[in-house]
């Protein structure tokens, strides 16, 4: 059993490397400027860097296509006639329509579509992570040997009867999850301040948010741009966010505390039951900050929290149970959620400075006006335009964002242990 991996970047050199250690031949291709420091790096790896996709699929019984959601139309109309006569052939891009789309058009009758999504970055190892595994178009043989070769990775496999449901969910662990962060990152850069320097931001809620978003900015901006533009349920979840902020903010404003209440209630009643353990500890995400001073923490309004919470409400969603296709940032934020909505000290500190604390209102309005930059661009689908966005902020934290991923991640260990 020969495993390709066309497209040797962050995570299909991960995907190569983890394939090799477990004993499998494996080979695989990139853009012709990065083979030659390719073979040097994996020579000794026991991969085989190739010429190309023709190479590649030629050779293989076992492809996976590691490129990006945007390119995987082109990429596979270019390899797809050199595909070896019975192979798998499977993607890893996170939004599947575009994916399925192209096998469909593409690849010869008789190849077998078995595709996956690893929900996590290549900064965490394949052990223990959730893997989707969707059998497309595939032989009983063929999925039994595809599912065997997968374990191989160690990961925590969810079998899923079609992208269409896979699509759905992602749309809000990873689409909506991310759009939140990112517009807290954007808020922050355009205000020209590090939140850990803020007492605004001091204490285990805001760690989990400040780490969580430089966690996001320090990886490469087309993966989340295609998520979340490429996914035909993320643009109805990224409208209906950007109008719930709307709302609350323009609540928060007219200072209609009855209004706010009652929103923020139905909410808690429809997403959280009492009964349920938290998540998250008070200590663990109180002992991960940025920050290399201490503050005495400052209320705050949390509205990107109170804003995906009556979200989750008004659409129906109840997050718990898309925990299945769970990612660490999706997890952390619901993490962070359940915390603030289930300790009512906190919950009533948060609508009494979301109403009354005009101290914290330029933060507000900066995440507001963040939100619907992001919401446009997405719902408009510029990507390029997505991608300017994530760079800006990118570069404002760029000094701090190797420390926050490598901090984020031990947060990560401490808190989903």
């Amino acid at each position: 059993m020969y495993i390709g991996i066309i497209g040797l970047g962050d995570m299909g050199k991960l995907y190569a490397l983890t394939f090799a250690a477990a004993g499998y031949q494996v080979c695989g291709t990139d853009l012709p400027h990065h083979l030659p420091q390719l073979a040097t790096e994996l020579k000794d790896k026991g991969i085989e860097v190739l010429a190309d996709g023709h190479e590649v699929s030629r050779k293989s019984d076992f492809i996976i296509y590691s490129v990006e959601a945007e390119k995987i139309a082109q990429v596979v109309a270019m390899y797809a006639k050199s595909t070896k006569y019975g192979a798998i052939v499977g993607g890893q891009t996170s939004v599947k329509h575009p994916e399925i789309k192209a096998f469909e058009n593409y690849l010869p009758a008789d190849t077998h579509i078995i595709t996956s999504h690893s929900l996590h970055g290549p900064g965490l190892t394949t052990k223990g992570q959730i893997l989707v595994i969707i059998r497309h178009r595939a032989s009983e043989v063929a999925y039994k040997k595809a599912l065997e070769i997968y374990q191989a990775l160690q990961s925590n496999i969810i079998e899923m009867p079609s992208y269409h449901q896979h699509d759905k969910i992602v749309a809000d662990t990873q689409a909506v999850t991310h759009m939140g962060f990112e517009s807290m990152g954007s808020a922050w850069a355009n205000q020209g301040y590090y939140p850990w320097d803020s007492p605004a931001y001091a204490g285990g809620i805001d760690n989990v948010k400040i780490l969580t978003t430089l966690r996001i900015f320090s990886y490469k901006a087309h993966i989340y741009a295609g998520l979340a533009i490429l996914n035909p349920h993320a643009q109805t979840q990224v409208r209906q966010y950007a109008k719930t902020e709307s709302e609350l903010f323009a609540l928060m404003i007219a200072e209609k505390e009855l209004e706010f209440r009652d929103r923020i209630a139905a909410a808690k009643n429809f997403v959280f039951k009492a009964d349920e353990p938290l998540f998250f500890d008070a200590e663990v995400m109180g002992a991960f900050s940025l920050s290399n001073k201490s503050c005495a923490p400052k209320p705050n309004s949390h509205l990107s929290i109170l804003s995906m919470v009556c979200a989750w409400h008004k659409m129906g969603i109840n997050p718990y149970q898309n925990l299945i296709c769970q990612t660490p940032p999706f997890k952390l934020r619901l993490g962070i959620a359940e915390y603030l909505f289930k300790n009512d000290a906190l919950l009533e500190e948060t609508i009494q400075t979301a109403l009354y604390d005009k101290s914290i209102r330029n933060d507000d309005l900066a995440f507001h006006t963040a939100v619907h930059e992001w919401a446009s661009m997405i719902c408009y689908g510029d990507m390029e335009g997505y991608k300017a966005h994530f760079e800006a902020a990118k570069t404002f934290f760029k000094d701090r964002l190797e420390q926050a991923r490598a901090l984020s991640s031990e947060m990560i260990t401490e808190l989903m242990d």
